[in-house]
């Protein structure tokens, strides 16, 4: 059986964001909210051109146990249900709202007060988040209700919050703890109710003190919840790896963590989490970071679903002249985009603005075998032999090699001092050995 140790890179912190409060983003004039926001199978539409739509009102009804629900993040009229270009360059089914004042559901609680008594009962927790569309807001947007409802024989012992943030540049989730903190232990409470659990444990990376500060300060008091300060190291920010860094403990291949015993849930989830089950409030806005060395007032900012992501861009003061490329989350494991007209969906979590000499690719040396990507590569792959095997189609070898356990982090690339494209290998041979992996899935049944 293969293992790891869990290897990883140093990178610049380039925070420069840290400790810039968040900023309320104007509602736009129209919104565009695509269906598909989430793993699995995308939602259909149940509102219909020319209706008069809520602020968290249901437009996307999930299909499926694992897929989630799309809301309204505005008020207004649906102009028509159409395909938009998504930040991977493909077209997308999306519903078009001009927006029309900011008129909310009845039944969302829109008080700024903190509700820490939660008075749900757990069988009806996770219907709430089913319900209100909550999905992991670190980047893979999988549907919490389906990583809360544990297969059959499974038992949670540890619950993990993911506050570590390692992506460079990113800050949205250490703002978001700075000014939510009781919310989100709330959300923890929640969280171990659902589970059964009587122990949670909040990572956290020693570059965000103030935040490690205010969390020991509140949780001094819950005997059943610890900060764990961590040394910094991308991408320890991966479920599998925030689980080795914290307990030694490592997800065999082709495992989930909920196979040792183990859930984790990211701080911005746990917020939504919170919102979802104490305020009725669905997932229609998240804070996101804007930011890069030339932008000039980069920060974090709360902006709703389906606002093109110019919008906040402007708010840091637009694009600066010597932009190479903008880059959806961080420079690691972020994609470039086309234009800032893509829409803000619940899978954003940045907006990088990189200059023209720092996007430009290197050009690509060979192989020196120095095995620098083998060594950085946190799940104990060969990045160089993935490579090479892709590079000739060999994807039943690729297969045996597990592929399918990379998390394209970007650590090879990172690491390689010839320049080479793995990371871009290494995720289309994976996408086309999960393809044949279905394939012959949907053949047996």
């Amino acid at each position: 059986m293969k293992t790891f140790t869990f290897g990883g890179i140093h990178t610049a912190d380039m925070k420069l964001s840290a400790g810039k409060k968040i900023q309320i983003v104007p509602i736009p004039s129209e919104v565009i909210i695509p269906l598909e926001q989430h793993i699995g199978a995308p939602t259909n539409p149940v509102v219909a051109v020319g209706e008069t739509v809520k602020v968290g009102q249901l437009i996307g009804k999930a299909v499926g146990f694992i897929s989630a629900n799309i809301h309204s993040s505005v008020s207004g009229k649906v102009t028509k249900i159409d395909t938009v270009i998504d930040a991977w360059g493909y077209k997308r089914p999306a519903v078009y709202i001009a927006v029309e004042g900011d008129e909310w559901m009845e039944n969302i609680d829109k008080k700024d007060v903190v509700r820490k008594e939660i008075t749900t009962k757990r069988e009806d927790i996770i219907q709430k988040i089913a319900d209100a569309g909550i999905v992991g807001l670190g980047g893979a947007c999988f549907p919490t209700h389906v990583k809360l409802s544990p297969p059959p024989n499974t038992k949670a012992e540890l619950l993990l919050i993911n506050a570590v943030e390692c992506e460079p540049y990113l800050t949205c989730d250490h703002q978001l703890m700075l000014e939510k903190a009781e919310e989100i232990i709330v959300g923890i409470q929640i969280l171990m109710t659902v589970l059964q659990v009587n122990k949670a444990i909040i990572g956290i990376e020693n570059n965000k003190k103030d935040a490690i500060s205010l969390l020991q300060q509140i949780t001094s008091s819950y005997s059943t919840i610890e900060v764990c300060p961590l040394a910094m190291c991308y991408p320890q920010g991966g479920e599998k790896q925030l689980i080795e860094a914290i307990t030694k403990k490592q997800v065999p291949s082709g495992q989930l963590p909920i196979n040792i015993g183990i859930v984790v849930q990211n701080v911005a989830t746990t917020y939504a989490i919170y919102e979802a089950v104490q305020k009725n409030k669905p997932l229609i806005e998240r804070v996101i970071t804007v930011t890069g060395k030339k932008v000039a007032k980069p920060g974090n900012f709360l902006v709703r679903i389906g606002t093109p992501l110019r919008v906040p861009l402007d708010m840091a003061g637009g694009m600066p002249e010597d932009t190479g490329k903008i880059i959806g989350g961080g420079p690691m494991m972020g994609r470039a985009f086309m234009n800032a007209d893509v829409p803000v969906t619940k899978r954003s979590a940045g907006l990088l603005v990189m200059p023209t000499l720092e996007s430009a690719r290197k050009e690509m040396q060979n192989c020196i075998r120095c095995a620098k990507c083998v060594t950085a590569c946190p799940m104990g792959l060969e990045p160089y032999l993935l490579m090479s095997q892709a590079e000739k189609s060999m994807w039943k070898e690729m297969e045996e090699t597990y592929i399918t356990d990379c998390i394209e982090c970007g650590c090879c690339l990172f690491s390689c001092p010839s320049n080479r494209p793995l990371l871009d290998y290494l995720r289309m041979g994976k996408s086309t050995v999960l393809e044949q992996i279905r394939n012959r899935v949907q053949k047996v049944n």
